[in-house]
């Protein structure tokens, strides 16, 4: 019998933490994409985030940052009618807003992935799900240098499930299978 982390529950979910999730990500267009669905997430599951993620795909031109931050208000009207992804304005208008500074981030650093790995935070073994944060001191600069540069729904806690889910930490429980595969 294979030992995983508690949370997953779901077949969607066990998949998403078996083959992704605390995987390292280097990719910048996948970077965005986990930006962009941590912020769809907040106040929800992430277990109704997974199930939309292939609308979330579709609406969001694949997460493409450039064609996303050229989304107009037509398209972003298109948007709130879709039933396929979170429909909530702000959330919408924040993705368009994040993808524009998304690009200036790597404008200014030649990746987003070099930029959002600068705040990689040393490496934690988690033996129960207790032992895991909400947020840390780098989610916390993490936020707040993100929110300087003109993003929106990065909190802390956002940031540090960004963290979890493209392995800049390994939160994976250390009897987890997973751990042992990601281990720094």
């Amino acid at each position: 019998m294979t030992t995983r982390c508690s949370w997953p529950v779901s077949e969607l979910d066990i998949a998403y933490h078996d083959q992704e999730w605390g995987a390292p990500v280097h990719d910048d267009r996948v970077l965005f994409e986990f930006l962009v669905l941590e912020g769809a997430q907040a106040g929800l599951s992430w277990s109704t985030i997974l199930r939309k993620r292939e609308n979330y795909r579709r609406a969001f031109a694949g997460f493409d940052p450039k064609r996303v931050a050229r989304f107009t208000s037509l398209q972003k009207n298109k948007l709130m009618r879709d039933e396929g992804i979170v429909r909530n304005r702000l959330k919408i208008e924040s993705t368009v807003a994040n993808a524009q500074a998304f690009l200036a981030v790597q404008k200014e650093f030649g990746s987003f992935e070099r930029y959002v790995w600068a705040f990689r935070p040393a490496h934690r073994a988690r033996k129960s799900s207790q032992d895991i944060p909400a947020s840390t001191a780098e989610s916390d600069a993490m936020s707040k240098d993100l929110r300087k540069r003109g993003f929106r729904f990065v909190g802390s806690t956002i940031c540090y499930a960004f963290m979890q889910a493209t392995g800049l930490v390994n939160d994976h429980l250390t009897r987890c299978f997973r751990y042992r595969e990601l281990k720094p």
